[in-house]
């Protein structure tokens, strides 16, 4: 089906870095509970990962996917197994765009990727969590190479694929290429623009330009805005402020919404739609 398969809006509240410290993991956990967040994605590798699946199993209501880290974080894999993707104190590569040279170039860099994808996926399925979505970290699964790999990861029904409307021109074309490979996926993303600064009046603000269709507001909630391994001058306070603001409550009171499978999957259907 095309983007805007219906004319019914659908929402879905999603937080990023899910695991990243315990102040993100209370954030979600909070947001859910008090607030309109739906869904959140996961970092398995993250330092509060443990906490935050404990979290997530006792709030099933809470769709949780994997964000998967290829840049900027911790692997799963030894450091040594994975030398074209990290860096000698054994984090990944910052260079995203360095690392996507190597990747495009090199088969030994691609097979190493391919092991790390696998070993954070393994370690999704061994929390015993329902996989509702799957995307990355700094939307590094929009790498051609990067995104032919999670593509094809079993038992992820959805993924993200970060369509704005107003949004950069050369993200939104290759979005648009994306999309048209038919996997399911939100029809936009809002948010992006606002990435670490979306407060409550640009959500309202937002909320009152929805297009038909699903779409994901997407947010990084803290209790702190110091997180470690956290982004600069990200004010993640706001965002988990946005989150349970009441008047945003009200605003989506009658709105469908939920995680991504279940707000991409048809009225009475069993299965995620497609986009094709």
């Amino acid at each position: 089906m095309k983007p805007g398969h219906d004319l019914e809006v659908r929402l879905i509240f999603n937080a990023d870095d899910f695991g990243l410290h315990p102040s993100v993991n209370e954030a979600v956990e909070g947001a859910h509970v008090e607030g309109v967040l739906t869904a959140a994605s996961l970092m398995v590798g993250g330092p509060g990962h443990e906490e935050a699946v404990a979290i997530a199993r006792r709030l099933p209501s809470l769709a949780v996917g994997l964000h998967l880290v290829l840049t900027d974080g911790i692997p799963v894999l030894p450091a040594a197994q994975i030398p074209a993707l990290t860096q000698a104190n054994g984090r990944f590569r910052d260079d995203m765009a360095g690392m996507g040279l190597t990747l495009a170039v090199s088969r030994a860099a691609r097979a190493e990727l391919r092991a790390e994808i696998d070993a954070q996926i393994a370690r999704f399925a061994q929390t015993g969590l329902t996989p509702d979505h799957i995307n990355a970290h700094k939307h590094y699964h929009l790498h051609p190479v990067i995104f032919a790999a999670i593509a094809r990861a079993p038992g992820f029904p959805t993924m993200r694929i970060p369509f704005e409307i107003g949004g950069p021109a050369i993200q939104n074309l290759w979005c648009r290429g994306l999309r048209a490979r038919g996997l399911p996926a939100p029809d936009q993303v809002v948010g992006l623009r606002w990435s670490g600064a979306f407060t409550a009046d640009r959500v309202l603000q937002a909320l009152k330009r929805l297009a038909p269709g699903v779409t994901e507001l997407y947010f990084h909630p803290a209790t702190r805005d110091d997180v470690p391994g956290g982004a600069p001058g990200y004010r993640y306070r706001d965002e988990l402020a946005a989150l349970t603001d009441p008047r945003i409550a009200a605003a989506v009171a009658a709105i469908p919404r939920g995680g991504y499978a279940a707000m991409l999957r048809p009225p009475g259907g069993q299965a995620p739609l497609s986009r094709q």
